[in-house]
């Protein structure tokens, strides 16, 4: 019986690799590797090249420009108040100012144990000032401080919560030197007809009411949120009681919060003086810090619209014309605000070039 022929199985053979063929060499071979590779590296090294930093560090010139030429027509208006102004008061309104920005870095170093670089923190609270028009709330100056802690080695979370002890205590000075003046001025805003009737207070009241309950909702229903919140609030407390064992470090917390709007204030009255503006300086002051804290349940970018607004209303209360009060509120916000603003710009781009934010 015939045998069957056995199954012949193909079986795919792989040349091994061998000599380079002939006219070529392992010389040639890595050449040309290399060639094949070199467009991705050159990408890699233009990418490491590329000044990112630096245009980084443009972006606030940039955005401070397009605002400027957004609101050129308010501020040719207001250069034209400003010509025929007393230029002695109007200086002693920008020193007032640059004041502000020393007050404010006295109540920075007071919300952290560590001790920051002076000069850097003074120049971060005036390049404060150009990122605080383009963010509401103050986020864009909170942003930049946060980045100028974290960059001197103090913790996220310690940074955090010495951004909202700032926060609190300049509020908490604001409003209590605000109730002091009321107090010693009980007559210096006559505010009947400028502020909402019954109804319209017991519209505000209800509207903040439901505001507060819903945030307090959230953090009921929100497990993880509130545990978060809890964290945070424990662990600001317990800097804050840190701090206020270093006399110090209370004294430029507090010292620094109250001189803040004390000094603002002033600048107001100092500006109000070189408009020949027919309100005393005193009701003036009163007239601004009311305003900000109103204007601060509205937040705005830089406080453009509604300090604007309700600081025209409280120089009207004070016993201003409108269209006087109105020139004085457009000369204090170019003389403290627009007026620095491109140098303030300049300065955050140099400080972020520099590494310093």
């Amino acid at each position: 019986m015939p045998r069957t022929p056995a199954r012949v199985r193909r079986r795919t053979r792989v040349p091994a690799p061998g000599p380079p063929a002939a006219g070529t060499s392992s010389a040639d071979t890595a050449a040309e590797e290399e060639a094949q590779d070199r467009p991705g590296r050159a990408g890699r090294a233009l990418w490491r090249r590329l000044p990112l930093r630096t245009a980084a560090g443009l972006v606030p010139a940039v955005l401070v420009g397009v605002w400027a030429l957004a609101h050129r027509s308010l501020m040719v208006s207001g250069g034209h108040d400003l010509v025929a102004a007393d230029p002695g008061w109007l200086l002693a309104a920008l020193a007032c100012t640059g004041l502000g920005w020393a007050a404010n870095s006295v109540a920075r170093q007071g919300t952290v144990l560590e001790p920051l670089p002076r000069l850097p923190l003074l120049a971060t609270q005036f390049a404060a000032t150009a990122a605080g028009q383009l963010a509401p709330a103050g986020l864009g100056a909170s942003a930049v401080n946060l980045r100028f802690l974290r960059v001197n080695g103090v913790p996220l979370a310690r940074a955090t919560a010495a951004l909202a002890l700032y926060s609190l205590a300049e509020s908490c000075c604001r409003v209590g030197l605000l109730l002091v003046l009321l107090a010693a001025n009980p007559h210096a805003l006559h505010a009947k007809g400028l502020l909402p009737d019954g109804d319209g207070l017991l519209l505000l009241a209800a509207a903040a009411a439901a505001v507060t309950a819903a945030a307090v909702l959230t953090l009921v229903l929100a497990g993880s949120l509130r545990r978060a919140a809890a964290g945070f609030v424990t662990d600001a407390l317990a800097d804050a009681r840190t701090l206020h064992a270093r006399p110090e470090r209370a004294l430029a917390l507090w010292g620094g919060s109250l001189v803040f709007p004390l000094i603002q204030a002033v600048s107001m009255a100092a500006v109000a003086r070189a408009l020949d503006l027919p309100v005393a300086p005193v009701p003036v002051a009163l007239a601004y810090l009311a305003a900000t804290c109103a204007a601060a349940l509205v937040p705005t970018p830089g406080g453009i619209g509604s300090v604007d607004a309700a600081l025209a209303i409280a120089l009207v209360a004070a016993g201003a014309p409108t269209g006087a009060a109105a020139s004085a509120v457009l000369a204090f916000r170019i003389v403290t605000v627009w007026l620095p603003l491109l140098p303030a710009a300049l300065t955050l781009s140099a400080l972020i070039r520099r590494k310093v934010l």
